[in-house]
């Protein structure tokens, strides 16, 4: 029998960070730790900005050199911070696993089968995945020549550079009934910046109802948390190709308990298609 997954959940970057003192927030990790068990798959950004916080805490200055070097450099070192991090909050009982996902390994079937049955051996196993983008690893110019080699074969193309795309893969690739992507916001506002705009529902009767609702709101949706992230209007994407496979996705805060985001107790954007007998 196929296992069901409960939840593919990511926390972004800067809501691990305590920006004002230019630090771990260890209250998230403190509070996500206690929430984590098997059955969930953990997709977590911040290894290269905890990997820059730490450079620089240790240093007194940032690397100057190649950009993309020195992200891969920062992710390194971050890393096995972010591990430490975890190991130290979630259950004893528990054990945790990390692995380090390329685009790669979701675009070719037979990696993407690999990449699944770990998943499942995992929550059989009673341990919990812990999933980043292999940043350390990953060479952008080679990555790109490979994806544009797949889209002119007219094959379907998955970047995962950005982890609320790989969140989303991963809980397409295991058919999860619920994706949570904690961010830095409450969710999608109507008005970026707004919190008063919210959207908390975009549900509807079947996966067209959803995208016609989806494609309206992307027309507001305009910047980023930080350089590099695909802000409000990717996540939306990434939601949709969550939505058509039967997963219900929810967007908030990650100051937010995830129990509380799940069972929607606090203000955040759930997109979905409507089950029977719902309102």
């Amino acid at each position: 029998m196929e296992y069901q997954f409960d939840l593919v959940g990511k926390i972004g970057s800067m809501a691990l960070i305590r920006k004002e003192d230019r630090d771990i927030d260890y209250n998230i990790f403190s509070r996500l730790g206690a929430e984590l068990k098997p059955g969930m798959i953990w997709v977590t950004s911040g290894a290269t900005e905890i990997g820059r916080l730490d450079y620089k805490k240790r240093t007194g200055c940032e690397l100057s050199g190649d950009p993309e070097q020195d992200k891969a450099d920062y992710a390194a070192q971050g890393q096995a911070i972010l591990m430490q991090n975890y190991r130290q909050f979630i259950p004893p009982e528990f054990g945790i696993r990390q692995i380090l996902v390329e685009h790669t390994h979701f675009n070719d079937p037979e990696k993407a089968e690999h990449i699944r049955q770990m998943l499942i051996r995992a929550a059989r196993q009673k341990t919990i995945p812990i999933v980043n983008y292999n940043d350390p690893v990953s060479d952008e110019e080679n990555r790109k020549m490979e994806l544009a080699a797949r889209r002119d074969r007219g094959e379907e193309v998955h970047e995962c550079v950005d982890n609320d795309e790989t969140a989303a893969v991963i809980a397409g690739l295991v058919k999860a009934k619920l994706l949570v992507l904690m961010t830095s916001t409450e969710g999608i506002y109507h008005r970026a910046g707004d919190p008063s705009t919210l959207v908390r529902d975009i549900f509807g009767a079947d996966y067209g109802e959803v995208e016609a609702k989806v494609r309206e709101l992307q027309k507001a949706c305009v910047g980023a948390s930080r350089e590099g992230a695909g802000g409000a209007r990717a996540k939306l994407e990434y939601a949709l190709s969550c939505v058509r496979g039967g997963t219900t996705v929810i967007i908030g805060h990650a100051r937010h308990h995830l129990s509380d985001l799940v069972e929607g107790r606090v203000p955040c954007t759930r997109i979905g298609i409507r089950k029977d007998g719902e309102p």
